[in-house]
């Protein structure tokens, strides 16, 4: 596959601070001219740092599925409930669409995300030829979807501030809403060390 040369073979790279196309190299700036900032024609160790996002993701994955979320305590007794136990609730008391809503926002995305930046990051370091176009899109949605992922840390915290107003019960966010939360910034963060621009330089090097 060939076609224009990209901005890397001319010396170009775009300031990560106020997106101006700088030309970079010997004899040339290193900072970006406009705002300052220091000129990377590549993030810095973009694939070391997206490892490490993703595997500590992967590892905070477990817990967040398995410990409670949210824990309830009232007259009536007390009660703790992961996210599985809070779809199952919901799935036969009757409102199956929030069931599907919660179960795809809280456990299928951020597997999803997973799965898609292994693959992207493992095709990079394979230098991988095949769909450069596919792939750049699904970096961009899992770039999109990330902050949707915080359903259930929103549902929690809303529970919250609305029950604790009535003073009928006391609902606490459980562990598992930490390592939910944390699940998610993790993913986001290895969506944005990840640079997209990798995916076409095996191409860039091998037309060269």
């Amino acid at each position: 596959m060939s076609g224009p040369p990209g901005a890397a073979r001319w010396h170009l790279a775009p300031c990560h601070g106020c997106a101006l196309l700088v030309r970079t190299g010997a004899g040339h700036a290193v900072r970006c001219p406009r705002c300052g900032s220091l000129l990377h024609a590549r993030k810095p160790d973009s694939i070391a740092r997206t490892w490490a996002f993703i595997v500590a993701a992967a590892i905070l994955y477990i817990p967040a599925n398995l410990l409670p979320i949210m824990e309830t305590s009232s007259l009536f007794g007390a009660q703790k409930d992961t996210i599985m136990s809070g779809v199952v609730y919901l799935w036969l008391s009757g409102s199956w669409h929030l069931a599907l809503v919660v179960f795809i926002a809280s456990i299928l995305v951020p597997m999803a995300k997973l799965i898609a930046l292994v693959i992207l990051v493992l095709s990079v370091q394979m230098r991988a030829r095949w769909q450069p176009v596919q792939r750049t899109r699904l970096y961009r949605l899992v770039e999109l979807v990330g902050r949707w992922s915080m359903l259930d840390v929103y549902v929690v915290t809303l529970l919250v501030a609305l029950v604790q107003l009535e003073a009928l019960a006391t609902i606490r966010p459980g562990p598992g809403a930490l390592a939910f939360g944390a699940v998610v910034v993790l993913t986001m963060f290895a969506a944005m060390s990840f640079d997209p621009r990798l995916i076409w330089d095996a191409l860039e090097k091998d037309d060269a």
